[in-house]
């Protein structure tokens, strides 16, 4: 429960990191790309570590592999990056946490899984929440706000099967072997659609961009991508999820304090039901068996 409460609160971070270098002019697919080429040696290294010795992998765990990789870290950034252009870093954060109702939906269509009661209660209190707080939002932002959502619920919805796909395969390949290998996948997608879009002249960017690239892959990617991974071969993908919903008030808290945005009565209202959905979680993890 931990690792993924760590994880959610540390990617949290990535969408302010990312406003504020969208200050400096720079687009999308180049800020993706530098936050992926500074977080490639950490995959590669973490790679070659865990695949020594261990068992080879099949011809259909590359392939799920590569899907895993291009859902969750490729396809989900790039949406979430561009939707970042129309709509504040606490919206955003808080349509990307729609993601566990998509991984509850998921894993019980597909995987036949069911669910407790308080998985239920925690999720109905988190999301009660949430609606608060995007209401702020949804009626103070300005015209573009419905492109910018469909973009992040678009990327809610990747990266919700990527964590579904993830579950079936972690424990079997092992958390940092199979996160290494899917992130290295999406980093290379993500060079390719750079040299596909962009001329290499716009990787000339003001310094400052380049720290907050090297801050974004290492704080809100390596570190959040492992813990996820970690807290998914330990308590399951839906689980995961339901955790993870800490994040809208880390992401309000940090906009508050780095970007200068508003906390209206609505966001502390839904802040403290998420609140409220985490503990219930929590506290049925502590029961004794």
């Amino acid at each position: 429960m931990s690792l993924a409460i760590a994880g959610s609160v540390l990617f949290s971070g990535k969408a302010i990191v990312v406003k504020l270098a969208y200050r400096y002019g720079v687009d999308a697919a180049t800020l993706l790309a530098l936050r992926m080429a500074f977080s490639l040696p950490f995959f590669i290294a973490a790679y070659v570590w865990t695949a020594r010795g261990a068992v080879p992998l099949a011809a259909a765990d590359h392939r799920r592999l590569i899907t895993i990789g291009l859902l969750g870290y490729y396809a989900a950034s790039y949406l979430d990056f561009l939707g970042l252009q129309h709509i504040s870093a606490a919206l955003e954060r808080l349509i990307l946490y729609l993601s566990p109702t998509l991984v509850l939906l998921m894993s019980a269509l597909f995987l036949g899984k069911r669910f407790e009661r308080r998985d239920v209660t925690a999720l109905a209190l988190a999301y009660a929440g949430i609606v608060l707080a995007f209401w702020h939002d949804a009626r103070f932002e300005g015209g573009r706000v419905a492109l910018g959502s469909a973009l992040v619920f678009g990327s809610a919805f990747c990266y919700a099967a990527y964590l579904v796909l993830s579950g079936q395969l972690v424990r079997r390949v092992g958390a940092i072997r199979l996160t290494s290998y899917a992130m290295t996948v999406s980093a290379l997608a993500v060079f390719a659609q750079f040299l596909l879009l962009n001329p290499m002249t716009s990787l000339a960017q003001p310094v400052p961009v380049y720290w907050l690239s090297l801050l974004n892959a290492v704080l809100c990617t390596v570190l959040p991508v492992f813990a996820t991974m970690l807290a998914v071969e330990r308590i399951g993908a839906g689980r995961t999820s339901l955790a993870a919903m800490v994040g809208p008030v880390a992401t309000i808290g940090l906009a508050y304090i780095f970007l200068g945005e508003a906390v209206s009565a609505w966001q502390v209202a839904g802040t403290a039901l998420v609140l409220a959905g985490v503990y219930v979680l929590s506290r049925a993890d502590l029961r004794p068996t």
